[in-house]
């Protein structure tokens, strides 16, 4: 070989070597990038043990609380029933390894980035500790993103912005507004009802459930629809308000002027008392055995009572 070729063939090794190097040091940044971004807020074991949880979000001051295995919302002085699928939601999203990129190890950037005495606050308790404390600044320029830290630390990390969303929405998406909460985990269907009694005007429907299929006594209906009627049976069941109203009382007189009553194939009657639909059509609700008064809003309010022609099959 000559003097020529050996030098080239040596250049060539080197330049190998060299791309070799530099082919390593760029997966390894990006190896390491990938892991510092990886995070987790609270560990899945930890969100077990959560009894409450606190929320600080500007006019937004209440507090989720777990007591027998139920959650419940602690607003102005007063309790109501949680939604159990908002908050195993809500926990979902700081229990899930996801990018989590760090933006700042220095406290001196906390004021940019949106720290201060005014930030929304989350803070979730186990019997005996506080298993996060976790504080929010600004959301990104591209608004995709929020900066979050946990209380006491520098390090600030970016990511999920839909926590925002849960600590700053109305305090009632909170609240378990269905009026039979079994039915927000599906717990109950239209097979789960033996007899549905639908009393207003006058007038009483009642459709019972016999060998599978529903029949129609009170009102005359030629020839019953079974899909209608289990839709309607399943709409009653899944009844949902947009408030608790704590001005009016369970016992005042205007509950009696309608009512539907379920009896249920385990022999559990529910009984839930209409108030008169108000010039907008709104309603009032109270179910037997609950402490609780609904609002029933305008567009669930219209289809609560219909008239028989509904129930024929077309």
């Amino acid at each position: 070989m000559t003097y020529k070729n050996r030098i080239i063939f040596l250049v060539s090794i080197i330049g190998v070597l060299v791309c070799a190097y530099t082919v390593s040091l760029i997966l390894n940044s990006n190896f390491a990038g990938a892991r510092s971004s990886s995070y987790v807020w609270l560990d899945s074991k930890s969100a077990e043990r959560t009894t409450r949880i606190a929320i600080n979000a500007g006019e937004n001051q209440f507090e989720l609380a777990k007591k027998t295995n139920q959650w419940f919302v602690l607003h102005n002085g007063l309790e109501f029933p949680a939604r159990h699928v908002r908050i195993d939601d809500f926990l979902s999203v700081l229990t899930t390894r996801s990018a989590w990129p760090v933006r700042s190890s220095s406290e001196s950037t906390h004021e940019r980035l949106g720290f201060n005495e005014y930030s929304s606050r989350v803070t979730i308790y186990g019997e005996y500790s506080v298993l996060l404390d976790l504080i929010l600044g600004n959301d990104d320029i591209f608004r995709n993103e929020t900066y979050f830290r946990k209380a006491g630390l520098n390090e600030v990390r970016s990511g999920d912005s839909s926590l925002r969303v849960y600590l700053t929405g109305p305090v009632t998406a909170w609240y378990n507004l269905r009026l039979i909460p079994e039915s927000e985990g599906n717990n109950l269907d239209a097979d789960s009802v033996q007899r549905l009694t639908v009393f207003s005007g006058g007038e009483t429907q009642i459709f019972s459930l016999i060998n599978r299929r529903w029949e129609v006594s009170g009102v005359t209906v030629a020839n019953p629809s079974q899909q209608a009627i289990e839709n309607y049976v399943r709409s009653i069941l899944n009844l949902e308000g947009d408030n608790f109203v704590d001005s009016v009382s369970r016992d005042d007189p205007m509950f009696n002027d309608s009512r539907i009553t379920l009896e249920l194939g385990n022999g559990r009657i529910i009984t839930i008392r209409f108030s008169e639909a108000d010039e907008y059509g709104k309603r009032f609700a109270h179910v037997n055995g609950r402490e609780y008064v609904f609002s029933i809003p305008i567009w669930i309010a219209g289809r609560i009572f219909r008239d028989a022609s509904a129930f024929e099959a077309q």
